[in-house]
């Protein structure tokens, strides 16, 4: 009988098959993280009327989420640099189990919001640990689309996450929706221990510390990329209904983002095949495409078809976005990579906060018909960041973990 040939991480065999199972798992776990992050949007009355609080007071366990995320991400990944991997993933699927379950069945408000924060916390590291794992499972040249396979919950959470927690409040009371998240949880965990590998955490003596990963030639440029793209996105995203009332449609904004998920779903694909060979053309081409978005909503912001195309083609857009700049922030980083990926975690959820403050005051000062406008010049800051980092960050050519290659 032969001896079946290990391979170790990124020297796998060029015909080896992609760990599909595995890396669905990781997708799992992005899918957990988004959904838990945005079910209490669609549920603010029924919380506020269980907890006894406004709902401008209920929305805030979004922002306790979010505030976890920023500030836990970058000391537990320091923190859990050393634990074997598939530990660390099950702590932060564990973290979703736990702190679901307590809001699931709190009577307290506060003690949901502590409960919204510690899962923002579980977040945060879970979403500097899964590109990289993603990453380890695969050879070099299959990186990519291994990423892009893992990155896939997010945009079916983003497209189904909010109407599938509202339809499940309304049907069986908020808390159950919260309660089937704990139960997806357990599974996921099953899941893990039943097909994804375990890898070594760093040795103390080859962790390279916060500043020196911040120092790296190309990882500012990435994470300022981040920071311009997602706030663009995000202005519009957050401020989508009373965006597309000008149209007719505050009614339909439901199939609106159901168009937005489905079009990210097509991106990921697309990032999938480019990410490896074209990454800094696919990052140059996302952001001008959406900038082309913008004009078009300037000039047809009033006309339905042309909502309905253009969000369309910024999910498109907007969908491969994850795997682009994280496929970027680790080559940059090198040996920080998982460092630098949690300030990622930190960059893009201070976006979205900064986007919910500045679409707010334009919105009020302006008016939804600003937002376009906005969106050009962060764009435009986006493209002169990438365009100008040739040399680091978003480098021309085929990558091979991180260096550029030049033939074959």
């Amino acid at each position: 009988m032969q001896a079946k040939t290990a391979h170790p991480p990124n020297t796998v065999a060029e015909d080896d098959r992609l760990p599909i199972a595995a890396l669905l798992a990781l997708a799992m776990t992005g899918f957990i993280c988004i959904a838990t992050e945005t079910l209490p949007a669609g549920l603010l009355p029924n919380i506020s009327d269980e907890l006894g609080v406004t709902t401008a007071m209920a929305g805030q366990t979004v922002t306790a989420y979010a505030l976890g995320s920023v500030l836990a991400a970058i000391p537990l990944t320091i923190a859990t640099g050393g634990w074997r991997r598939r530990n660390v993933l099950l702590l932060t699927i564990t973290g979703f189990l736990i702190f679901n379950s307590v809001t699931a069945l709190s009577s307290s408000f506060w003690l949901t919001m502590t409960a919204r924060f510690f899962a923002g916390a579980a977040a945060g590291l879970a979403w500097s640990l899964l590109a990289g794992y993603a990453r380890k499972m695969v050879a070099v040249h299959q990186q990519g689309r291994a990423m892009a396979i893992a990155m896939v919950g997010t945009p079916i959470a983003l497209a189904l996450g909010v109407p599938m927690g509202t339809w499940l409040g309304n049907m069986l009371g908020w808390r159950s929706a919260f309660g089937i998240m704990s139960a997806l949880s357990v599974l996921l965990i099953g899941w893990v221990l039943a097909v994804v590998p375990d890898y070594a955490g760093q040795p103390a003596s080859e962790r390279v510390g916060m500043r020196s990963v911040l120092a790296t030639p190309g990882v500012k440029p990435v994470l300022a990329t981040v920071i311009a793209w997602m706030l663009a996105h995000n202005i519009l995203y957050t401020y989508i209904a009373p965006f597309v009332a000008h149209a007719g449609l505050q009614g339909r904004v439901d199939l609106i983002l159901l168009v937005f998920g489905l079009a990210a779903l097509i991106g990921i694909w697309i990032a999938g095949r480019t990410v490896d060979r074209h990454l800094r053309t696919a990052v140059l081409a996302s952001l001008a495409t959406f900038a082309l978005v913008a004009l078009s909503f300037i000039a047809w912001s009033d006309h339905p078809l042309a909502i309905y195309v253009g969000t369309a083609v910024w999910g498109v857009t907007f969908g491969g976005a994850a795997t682009l700049l994280q496929t970027a922030l680790a080559d940059s980083a090198g040996a920080g990579a998982d460092v630098a990926l949690s300030m990622n975690v930190v960059a893009w959820n201070s976006a979205i906060a900064g986007a919910g403050v500045l679409g707010g005051v334009m919105l009020q000062t302006w008016g939804a018909h600003a937002f376009p406008w906005a969106l050009l010049c962060l764009l435009g800051v986006a493209l002169g960041i990438v365009w100008s980092a040739r040399a680091h960050g978003f480098r021309n050519g085929p990558r091979a973990g991180g260096a550029v290659v030049v033939g074959h």
